[in-house]
């Protein structure tokens, strides 16, 4: 998809770019915020923060403003944004048209189908093909807490190392870790540590910057709903340990340099690293507590939610 065709020995590395790009008009659009993310050569990986709320605070203008980023808006709603319609019955149909908009632009399946079909059809064009260019629907797991949260983030942003692709997690390019090491080098965050620039860090200035979604506040959460009460550098902490933890030749123990962020999310480091790992984290359709999931459940009216465990069995 995005690396290199070993049959042809064609490289097709530019398509991360047109992923990124994509991802960066998708943000103005839909009130959905990306936490993390990593374009492989031949799949990609995304966790979002899905917004609602923002989406219902938005005026009909708004609403259909964002929409035009990507579709013609209808005769009739243009009409009724200039004030232009007569009839109760054609006002209400182009009011029922920006309710649906409103309603989609904080939907997971319409933003990755809007992500999806713009890269299908791009590759198609370029390698004068028609067809299917995707294997399969996306697939979704609900992320139900804090833990969650950091289990899945800390997965996406070690794709490359497990791939063996690079050798540190800050050597990795076209991942979300790699774009908030830079802007953590920069000072953007006031209430980080500054920190010099990694002379191992590979230049990535042609690399679309995608906005990410500020996830780490600190001893600010009470004031950031959407954030985590942790800093940036107890997640660099965390995917570094995790990095480590994972090899093959410490599989059988784990490091004595536990980092404290999982003492303070209630977790357990052995059943962390098993959670993590591929094979178990991809299973079911929740992430997060024992606790969180059977809130879910109950939430939605189910007897039960799969999921792998990220906190040890109690009693």
């Amino acid at each position: 998809m995005c690396g290199e065709d070993r049959f042809t020995n064609t490289d097709y590395s530019h398509r991360k770019a047109w992923v990124l790009e994509r991802l960066a008009l998708l943000d103005e659009v839909f009130t959905i915020e990306l936490c993390a993310y990593a374009v492989m050569s031949n799949h990609y990986h995304l966790v979002v923060h899905l917004n609602p709320k923002k989406a219902e605070q938005l005026t009909d203008r708004e609403v259909s403003e964002r929409w035009a980023k990507l579709f013609t808006w209808p005769i009739m709603v243009g009409r009724y944004l200039a004030g232009k319609l007569t009839t109760d019955a054609e006002k209400q149909v182009a009011i029922d048209t920006i309710q649906q908009w409103r309603e989609r632009l904080s939907d997971i399946s319409w933003y990755m189908r809007c992500l999806n079909e713009h890269i299908a059809r791009k590759a198609n064009e370029e390698d004068q093909c028609k067809g299917r260019f995707w294997e399969g629907r996306f697939k979704s797991q609900a992320i139900l807490d804090e833990a969650g949260l950091l289990a899945c983030m800390a997965y996406v942003d070690l794709n490359p190392l497990r791939a063996g692709i690079v050798d540190t997690p800050e050597q990795s390019v076209d991942v979300s870790i790699h774009q908030r090491l830079q802007q953590y080098q920069q000072g953007n965050d006031s209430n980080e540590r500054q920190t010099p620039p990694d002379p191992t860090d590979k230049d990535s200035s042609d690399t679309p910057k995608t906005p990410l979604l500020q996830a780490f506040f600190g001893n600010h959460h009470q004031d950031k709903p959407d954030g985590i009460p942790f800093s940036f550098a107890d997640y660099l902490e965390l995917v570094d340990w995790t990095g480590r933890a994972q090899r093959k030749d410490k599989r059988g123990s784990i490091p004595k340099d536990t980092p404290p962020i999982l003492e303070r999310l209630g977790l357990d480091a052995e059943t962390f690293i098993a959670a993590i790992q591929k094979q178990n984290l991809s299973r079911g359709t929740v992430i997060g507590h024992p606790a969180s999931r059977k809130r879910y459940a109950q939430t939605n009216a189910r007897s039960r939610v799969y999921g792998p465990a990220l906190a040890p069995p109690t009693g």
